[in-house]
């Protein structure tokens, strides 16, 4: 039997990516009958993860009781994972359940914000992507959607390169990024962009977020959009 895929240039190179993660660092990415050997240094660059919420501060809930906190920092573990095989750097906000307000009083979540925006500003970064699952009080809604900073015209850019990349790989995302004036995006002078994955309020998408598999695809995604920001390849 044959199957018909459509595939572009951009997603040849993301599956080489993958394939260089799986079978070691002597591997080399082809993009338009160019190549990149990982045992070459590549271009540093710096990126800081940001998975939304933690701790008391669970973020949206699904109606499987699946905490919006939890899908955020597998989705940014797995992303971190990516993109440390191409020899970027990789910052997270946080590396587990518990958020950063310390003890839990009046103002976490304030505490929280601003000692994210510490590790953001220590790592000086290239790029901030945080990390988010949205909700809404209808079920209808769905589709992952990407924020891009206010007034940041390469944040713009990248949000909808990163938004039409979503239409290409995700099933049922939404057709156009938008601006965000977002607390953690305005920590840094650089691009950033807040990825909302999907609805967990919708219950076919939350079934589907649950999954280590769909995850990964979500986070893949977001790493083709990575690898064409940074230029890691030329066309």
């Amino acid at each position: 039997m044959i199957l018909n895929f459509k595939i572009n240039l951009k997603q040849i190179l993301c599956y080489l990516c993958i394939f260089t993660l799986l079978f070691g660092s002597n591997a080399y990415i082809s993009y338009s009958n160019k190549a990149i050997s990982t045992s070459t240094p590549l271009p540093r660059f710096t990126v800081v993860l940001d998975p939304g919420h933690g701790g008391i501060d669970s973020g949206c809930v699904g109606s499987l009781g699946i905490y919006e906190r939890d899908i955020n920092l597998c989705i940014a573990q797995k992303l971190g994972d990516f993109l440390k095989t191409l020899g970027i750097k990789v910052v997270l906000t946080r590396t587990n359940q518990d958020g950063l307000y310390g003890t839990f009083a009046s103002g976490h979540k304030k505490r929280d914000m601003k000692a994210r925006e510490e590790i953001i500003k220590k790592a000086n970064p290239n790029l901030v992507v945080s990390i988010h699952l949205n909700s809404y009080s209808s079920p209808s809604p769905h589709g992952a959607q990407v924020f891009y900073k206010l007034n940041n015209d390469i944040s713009r850019e990248l949000g909808q390169a990163l938004q039409d990349m979503f239409v290409e790989q995700v099933e049922g995302s939404r057709k156009n990024s938008m601006p965000g004036d977002f607390y953690i995006l305005n920590c840094t002078k650089s691009a950033g962009i807040l990825v909302e994955c999907g609805f967990l309020s919708n219950p076919e998408e939350e079934a589907k977020l649950v999954t280590p598999e769909y995850q990964e695809k979500i986070a893949y995604t977001i790493m083709c959009g990575v690898v064409e920001y940074f230029g890691l390849a030329e066309s």
